[in-house]
């Protein structure tokens, strides 16, 4: 277990200490749940009711911060959010390390490519043909189809699928549970001859393709494409319980939150942002930095830079309006019944 006094916190966070220089730290909490002995931060406001009441030995504070605190000792740093995230890898317990080799019970295929330093763990099928690229983690229990690429320094949790020919770049990271390459939601209704119909399946021709450093949460899903590519952009970040349909396209440097869903053929830019359990229809174009928000419906286009929310899903200032009316509409009435009795009053 590691132990940090205050003082050594503070240099290597570059950071301006008050307080008994000589307390240790052994540990990081919340301000509500810190004891004796752990650092916390303060940054929103909103914590200022559990600011004043935690028990933490230390809180890293930005610069400009005023108030009271009862803990013994403050740290001011430029960011205590980002310093905080920082003092937590002193603290961590030692990440796990998966070192080279393949695991006896790993079945590779015929012409696959490993490239140096590769890790492939237990129970994993790597089919024909798929390429490794250098020093990536393939844990237990993972699926790799046939003509797969993955590029060098990629990490690949526990139970993902990668079906046939998808290509993820490099340093690309997927969690347990992560479906990439399965058929989009595609079929014809076709009428028979006696009146009935048939459905009947599209062929889903094409694949999956992620940038470099693109990180996926667990059981997303990621459809093939109908035909060419349903392609995630390059650091594009997106978290568990996402669908992505078919030939979705999504720029770089974006990120999609918990249990949206993306419908087929949607481009989404680069730089944008959409919200925990949003819903995108089909065929629509988010501009560069858009944004969806949260339980939004969209059904429209999302020009460069603008945030829509609501359901449906409205520019910014439109949804704020929505919600000002039933407030306006209630004052009017209150005053239309004041000017009412006042006329009453003077027998009118």
């Amino acid at each position: 277990m590691a132990v940090l006094t205050v003082k050594e916190l503070a240099e290597r966070l570059n950071g301006a200490l008050t307080g008994d220089a000589s307390v240790e730290i052994v540990a990081l909490a919340n301000l509500a749940e810190a004891r004796k002995g752990d650092l916390s931060f303060f940054k929103d406001a909103k914590y200022a009711k559990q600011l004043a009441a935690t028990r933490a030995s230390a809180v890293l504070v930005g610069h400009d911060w005023q108030g009271t605190c009862p803990a013994p000792v403050l740290i001011r740093v430029e960011d205590p959010n980002g310093a905080f995230s920082k003092a937590a890898e002193w603290f961590a317990p030692p990440p796990v390390v998966r070192l080279p080799g393949i695991h006896a019970t790993a079945v590779i295929g015929s012409g696959v490519v490993l490239g140096k330093d590769v890790h492939v763990g237990p129970w994993t099928v790597i089919e024909d043909g798929a390429v490794i690229g250098d020093r990536s983690v393939i844990e237990a229990q993972v699926f790799i189809g046939q003509r797969v690429e993955i590029g060098e320094g990629s990490h690949i949790y526990p139970q993902v699928t990668v079906r046939e020919g998808c290509r993820l770049g490099k340093r690309v990271i997927l969690h347990s549970g992560v479906r990439i390459g399965g058929d989009g939601y595609g079929y014809n209704v076709v009428p028979r001859a006696d009146g009935s119909v048939a459905v009947e399946k599209i062929p889903q021709l094409g694949i999956v393709e992620l940038g470099n450093d693109v990180e996926v949460g667990c059981n997303t899903t990621i459809d093939r494409a109908r035909f060419g590519r349903t392609r995630i952009g390059n650091a594009t970040k997106i978290d568990n319980l996402v669908q992505i349909g078919h030939n979705v396209e999504v720029g770089d440097y974006s990120g999609i939150i918990a249990q949206a869903g993306v419908a087929g053929s949607t481009r989404i830019g680069s730089g944008c942002l959409i919200w925990a359990q949003a819903g995108l229809s089909g065929h629509l174009t988010i501009g560069d930095r858009g944004q969806v928000g949260p339980k939004s419906g969209l059904s429209k286009d999302v020009p460069a830079g603008e945030y829509y929310i609501g359901l449906p899903a409205v520019p910014k200032m439109d949804f704020a309006a929505q919600l000002l009316t039933p407030r306006q509409v209630e004052k009017l009435k209150k005053r239309v019944a004041e000017l009412e009795q006042r006329l009453k009053d003077k027998g009118l």
